[in-house]
């Protein structure tokens, strides 16, 4: 039995028959080490990701520890909503999917607009990942007992506002890190209305949210640089791991808890250390802003008329 106060990774259940879609599976990153852990339990674990060798990659790396495991590729950019249309119509052939975790995001990026006219770290935080939940919806009513995970951050504490206006017009001066910090915000807004949906609906869905504290990957240096070696992109890659009191691995902890405990909808788990930086993962709550009802709706509202898709 799960022990909410104290997790860890020997209470991950037996997962075979359970297919589970991960975003963001970059070899070293939290989506890959929550990948590594699904199929080292059994899960039919679909990796997806921006281009079909770095998912590869994430598949030998993998398959080097579960020679057995049950893997399947899905090529998905969350900046490029066209992007997430095809996977979706791709992962229609997978049948019914028990747990989506939405893990894939970029951090403090330069200014940068998308195809579809958005902010580069909203789109790929937020609007993919609504758009693809939508797109897969239907599949996860078919598990009968889906749920949905969305991975924000602490980092969602130092937005000042959530981010409602309009998506295609820039608000003021870009700044990257209270943009993250919205779009992490966002994650919550979108988990907990998305929750209420579905209950309202009487759907057999769940809407989680997750947050590994302070974690040694990547996703600084590729946000300010593009890549995480060569020049000043290894020099802030290695300081972020030399800080970091998290280890990639233990910062996917809270998503793995998430997406497999028997926990209600709506629950947010993170860290049990101090601030929430490190720890073995327990239930948390977010701050004041993610729990506004009307910021929540608000936003679900932005967000179907910039995608084009309305659900549950």
């Amino acid at each position: 039995m799960t022990r909410p106060d104290r997790w860890d990774p020997a209470d991950l259940p037996d997962l075979a028959g359970r297919t589970i879609v991960v975003t963001g599976t970059t070899v070293g990153g939290l989506g890959h080490h929550t990948s590594l852990e699904l199929a080292r339990r059994g899960a039919r674990v679909v990796l997806t990701g921006r281009s079909p060798e770095r998912i590869a990659e994430t598949e030998r790396a993998i398959l080097d520890e579960v020679p057995t495991a049950t893997l399947e590729a899905i090529e998905l950019d969350l900046a490029d909503l066209s992007s997430v249309r095809r996977a979706a119509a791709t992962a229609a052939a997978l049948g019914s999917i028990d747990v989506l975790v939405n893990n894939a995001g970029v951090m403090g990026t330069p200014y940068r607009r998308t195809p579809d006219g958005l902010e580069l770290q909203m789109a790929t935080n937020h609007f993919g990942p609504f758009l693809l939940t939508g797109l897969l919806l239907p599949q996860l009513v078919a598990s009968a007992d889906g749920r949905v995970v969305s991975v924000s951050s602490q980092m969602h504490r130092i937005a000042r506002s959530a981010p409602l206006g309009d998506p295609l017009v820039q608000q003021g001066r870009y700044r990257p890190w209270p943009t993250y910090g919205q779009s992490k915000l966002a994650n919550l807004l979108f988990a907990y209305e998305l929750d209420r949906r579905l209950r309202q609906a009487d759907l057999p869905v769940r809407a989680l949210a997750a947050h590994p504290g302070f974690a040694s990957t990547h996703l600084a240096a590729n946000g300010q640089y593009g890549r995480s070696s060569g020049g000043i992109a290894s020099i802030l890659d290695g300081a972020i791991k030399l800080v970091s009191p998290n280890t990639a691995a233990q910062g996917a902890w809270p998503t793995l808890m998430a997406a497999t405990a028997d926990l209600p909808g709506a629950t947010y788990v993170g860290p049990d250390g101090l601030a929430e930086w490190a720890g073995r993962p327990q239930v948390v709550t977010s701050n004041k802003r993610s729990y506004d009802e009307t910021a929540q709706r608000r936003l679900w509202e932005i967000s179907e008329r910039t995608t084009g898709i309305t659900y549950p």
